[in-house]
C-alpha cells in the first residue's frame, strides 16, 4: 500500500512516537508499505524552525540526509500537484496542507493525518481525529 505522511505525523514519528496510535506506527514500520514524505513537509519544517515556531532534536540538513538514506520515498513538487490543487475546495487555508492533500490525491495515496478536516477532501485517509 502507498501512504503519504502529513508533516505532523512525520514529526511525531521521528521525535515523539508516543503520540501516534500503534496502528499508524505499525503501518509506517511495515516494510511492505511504501511510505512517502513530501519535500513540501521538509520545506514547512525548515520554515518553522527558522522562524522559531518549531524546535527539533535534529538539525535540518541531518534530517534530510537521514530521510534520503531511509526506506521512505521522497516526493518532490510536480506540476500535476499544482493542477490538482486548483480543483480542491477551499476547506483548508494552510498552503502546505493543501499541497500535501493535492499530492496524495494526484498520486492515489492514502494520506496519514490527524487533521479532522482532511476527510472533507474525499481522499483516502487514515487517523483523522
Amino acid at each position: 500500500m502507498q501512504y503519504l505522511l502529513d508533516t505532523q505525523i512525520l514529526l511525531w514519528y521521528l521525535e515523539d512516537r508516543d503520540k501516534l496510535p500503534n496502528k499508524i506506527t505499525s503501518i509506517i514500520d511495515d516494510e511492505s508499505n511504501d511510505i512517502a514524505i513530501s519535500l513540501i513537509s521538509l520545506w514547512e519544517i525548515a520554515i518553522k524552525v527558522k522562524l522559531g515556531k518549531l524546535t527539533l532534536d535534529i538539525e535540518i540538513p541531518y534530517l534530510i540526509d537521514h530521510l534520503e538514506a531511509s526506506d521512505f520515498t521522497l516526493l518532490g513538487l510536480e506540476s500535476d500537484y499544482i493542477k490538482t490543487l486548483f480543483s480542491l475546495p477551499t476547506i483548508h487555508k494552510d498552503p502546505f496542507d493543501r499541497l500535501l492533500i493535492s499530492t496524495a490525491k494526484s498520486e492515489n495515496m492514502v494520506f496519514i493525518s490527524s487533521d479532522a478536516n482532511i476527510h472533507k477532501y474525499h481522499i483516502p485517509t487514515l487517523w483523522s481525529l
